[in-house]
C-alpha cells in the first residue's frame, strides 16, 4: 500500500514539511509506503483547456504533472499540502492539481484523499475546503482527523511548537491508514461500487 504526498510549499524543509513528516512517521508504523514530491518551487503552468489530454492520454505540457500521473495511479491514497496565501492554496499547487486531475483518465474511485494546510494565522479553513474539492469530484473518500487538517507556523520550524497541530497530523495519518486498509479488504470481498454512465446536464442549452 502506498500514499503519494504532494508538497505545494516553495520552502524546502519548512513548516509544511514538518506537518507531512509527522504523518510519514505514522504511515511507516502502519506499514504504508510513502513518497513526497515537492512541487512548490517548480515552474508549473495552469491548464489551458486545450483538450489534448483526451487524445494523448497525458497533459500537453510535459512537466512534473506527467511525472506525478503514474505515481498517482499506483497510489492507494493522496495527500496534498499547502501553505496559505490569501486564504487560498499556493497557485503552483492549484495549477498542478487542476492539470493532474483533469488530464488523467484512470479511475480514482476509493483512493483516499487528505489535504493539509499551514498558515501563520488565518485562511486555513478556506484553503482546506478548496483542496478537498479535488477528491470529492473524483469518487475519493476524504480522510479526517480530530480537527481540520491544519497546523500553524510562520517562520521556519515554528510548526514544531503547535502540539495540537502535530497531533492532528498523526491522527489524520492513522485514520487514513485505516481507511486505505479497510477499502482494500472491501474491494477484495465486494469490489468497487457499481458505475453508472455519466449523464452530463448543462444549464445553458
Amino acid at each position: 500500500m502506498k500514499v503519494l504526498i504532494i508538497n505545494g510549499s516553495p520552502r524546502i524543509e519548512g513548516n509544511t514539511t514538518i506537518a507531512l513528516n509527522e504523518m510519514v512517521k505514522v504511515f511507516d508504523k502502519e506499514g504504508i509506503e510513502t513518497e513526497i514530491v515537492q512541487i512548490g518551487q517548480k515552474d508549473v503552468r495552469g491548464c489551458i483547456a486545450c483538450g489534448v489530454c483526451s487524445t494523448k492520454g497525458k497533459c500537453v505540457f510535459d512537466d512534473v504533472v506527467n511525472e506525478l500521473a503514474p505515481k498517482f495511479e499506483e497510489a492507494d491514497g493522496l495527500v496534498v499540502a499547502s501553505p496559505v496565501y490569501y486564504a487560498s492554496a499556493n497557485a503552483t499547487l492549484i495549477a498542478c492539481l487542476d492539470r493532474l486531475f483533469y488530464s488523467t483518465s484512470f479511475d480514482k474511485t476509493m483512493k483516499v484523499g487528505a489535504s493539509v494546510v499551514v498558515a501563520r494565522r488565518g485562511g486555513l479553513s478556506a484553503t482546506f475546503d478548496e483542496l478537498n474539492k479535488y477528491f470529492t469530484i473524483s469518487g475519493m473518500p476524504v480522510a479526517s482527523s480530530q480537527y481540520w487538517n491544519s497546523i500553524h507556523g510562520k517562520l521556519k520550524g515554528e510548526a514544531e511548537s503547535d502540539k495540537e497541530g502535530l497531533q492532528t497530523m498523526r491522527v489524520l495519518a492513522r485514520n487514513m491508514s485505516f481507511l486505505i486498509k479497510s477499502i482494500a479488504l472491501g474491494k477484495e470481498k465486494y469490489g468497487l461500487p457499481e458505475k453508472e454512465e455519466w449523464q452530463a446536464t448543462n444549464f445553458v442549452r
